[in-house]
């Protein structure tokens, strides 16, 4: 794997365990509680986790799944502290991080706020507008699109905050200031002048290119080929067209289409075809009308341009007679498979993912003039500033994170504890609000207050509290351990002040929303009633 944009290397070997099996998971009004509301935010009320256990074969190994698998026997697992945590005390997190670019240049930040970023808050607004409409007037498609609906809402308000307050913290300026030392710092010498002299050539003839196509690019993947869903899964179907166009033997072609089957089934058990004709007019509408003709899809300009810009007519049709929006259709199709250059689904995806594959193509000539730059850049950031511990980017590695306990002051009046309780899950309360109702049987033990051994020394359940651990996507679900290496809580979330932390690490408002691990153990024994799961912990 890289490191330092590739002026290291570390080879990592894994033992990859597959048969993992899901033990216990919180209801909705539990794991879920706060939803898009209160996503990215603190004070967080929200109890964030899912149990599994890891199975390997009989002689311990990793393996596939199987029925003569046994649960793994782990050489050490962690205890759990009740104690609780104060200020001060010290957190620590072990995860998989995903991805920061913490010493890119100014380019990228701008990139960002003006390109990158308002392009995937446009789409994945609309996307929303369109599932809200389903979801809230049928339960049954509310359930069949919670999972989608939560993972397209997570990042699309994770992009507001990241613009946001990436212009708050003046990340651009700073990042330009950065550069502009770096540069004096490089003029001072003539053997870094002939190392140095040249890289922002590079770098910027790479973003001129990027400042161009990016906003088209992002458009392809959110509004194109991954915007309805109906498109987006006609894709897997392309290696069978292609066999059709290599004249392969009928035989495998049928073969081909039939092993499609369990991808049919799963794809159609949660799927509303309304609803994903409603999001799909809506993001080509979006896409017309906010793309230059000549960085759009032929197919959308084409059609764009019969019907005025609205694609509602056009889609209306093509999900009418697709195999790909109806199953009865695709089984059939599936029995007596035939090219599916014809099917207007099928065609759509075909056009954007060619005109993606053009796009892309000048997106690899841009990082092919940057990367040196970038890569000679960051190699002589870490000559100038000799002195500091350069801690290396997330790239979904496993990483280390440690801090403490502690509130933060969020703006100017405004200042937060570091700990949240169960008075204020019943504060947020809102009978049938699909973010903020709670199960009766929860309300029945708060009522009570049934927080039995897992209450604070003043008979508070505390549900969340935050650190100064440095945590990302990816880390989700983290065991947070103290200075005994005891359990003490579950990392899910970062808050709203410090969003640009992906680009930039704030020091003073940047904090880690974890799960506190007796709300945790309330959640398994007196919500659930998992008495068998308490038994096999280790609880101090």
């Amino acid at each position: 794997m890289p490191f330092y944009s590739g002026n290291q290397y570390i080879l990592f070997e894994y033992d990859e365990y597959k048969d993992v099996r899901l033990v216990c998971c919180p209801p909705w009004g539990i794991g879920k509680f706060g939803a898009d509301t209160d996503n990215w935010t603190w004070p967080r009320h929200k109890g964030d986790f899912n149990i599994f256990r890891v199975y390997t074969a009989p002689d311990g190994s990793p393996a596939e799944y199987s029925a003569d698998n046994i649960p793994m026997k782990s050489k050490w697992y962690l205890p759990i502290n009740l104690g609780g945590v104060k200020p001060g005390d010290y957190a620590m997190i072990l995860g998989y991080p995903g991805s920061t670019d913490r010493y890119s240049t100014s380019y990228t930040v701008k990139n960002v706020i003006e390109k990158e970023g308002p392009a995937i808050i446009d789409c994945r607004t609309t996307k929303l507008e369109n599932y809200r409409k389903h979801m809230d007037a049928d339960q049954e498609v509310f359930i069949m699109y919670a999972s989608k609906q939560a993972s397209v809402s997570n990042y699309w308000k994770y992009y507001i905050g990241q613009v946001k307050q990436l212009k708050r913290n003046h990340v651009f300026e700073r990042r330009l200031a950065q550069e502009e030392d770096f540069m004096n710092w490089v003029n001072a010498d003539p053997k870094r002048k002939a190392e140095y002299g040249d890289i922002f050539t590079g770098i910027k003839a790479k973003w001129d290119i990027l400042d161009e196509i990016e906003k088209s690019f992002v458009y392809h993947r959110e509004a194109g080929w991954n915007g309805g869903e109906a498109i987006a899964f006609s894709r897997r179907f392309m290696r069978i067209n292609q066999m059709f166009e290599d004249k392969a033997d009928k035989a495998d072609i049928k073969a081909a289409a039939e092993k499609m089957q369990p991808a049919v089934e799963t794809f159609f058990k949660d799927y509303s075809m309304p609803l994903d004709q409603d999001v799909t007019a809506a993001l080509l509408n979006l896409f017309y009308k906010n793309i230059p003709a000549n960085l759009m899809p032929s197919e959308i300009l084409r059609i764009g341009l019969e019907n005025n810009g609205d694609f509602t007519e056009y889609v209306a049709k093509a999900f009418a007679k697709s195999v790909f929006t109806d199953k009865a259709r695709l089984e059939k199709w599936i029995q007596k498979p035939k090219a599916l250059d014809k099917d207007p689904i099928f065609a759509l995806a075909t056009n954007i993912i060619e005109s993606y594959q053009t796009l892309y193509a000048r997106y690899e000539e841009a990082q092919n003039l940057g990367n040196q730059g970038e890569r000679l850049y960051m190699k002589g950031l870490m000559e100038m500033q000799s002195d500091r511990n350069f801690y290396p980017d997330a790239n979904f590695t496993m990483r280390l994170t440690y801090g403490t306990v502690e509130p933060y002051k969020a703006a100017d009046a405004v200042n937060y504890n570091y700990y949240t309780t169960m008075d204020g899950v019943m504060a947020k309360y809102v009978p049938g609000n699909w973010e903020f109702d709670i199960p009766q049987d929860v309300r029945d033990l708060v009522a009570k207050k049934d927080y039995g051994r897992y209450a604070n020394e003043n008979g508070e359940l505390v549900v969340n509290f935050i650190t100064t651990n440095d945590i990302t996507g990816g880390n989700s679900g983290s065991p947070v351990i103290d200075d005994e290496g005891n359990l003490i809580g579950l990392a899910f979330d970062g808050n709203w002040e410090a969003m640009s932390g992906d680009l930039s690490f704030e020091n003073k408002v940047q904090r880690t929303i974890c799960m506190d691990a007796r709300y945790l153990l309330w959640c398994i024994e007196k919500v659930g009633k998992c008495q068998n799961i308490i038994d096999e912990l280790v609880i101090k």
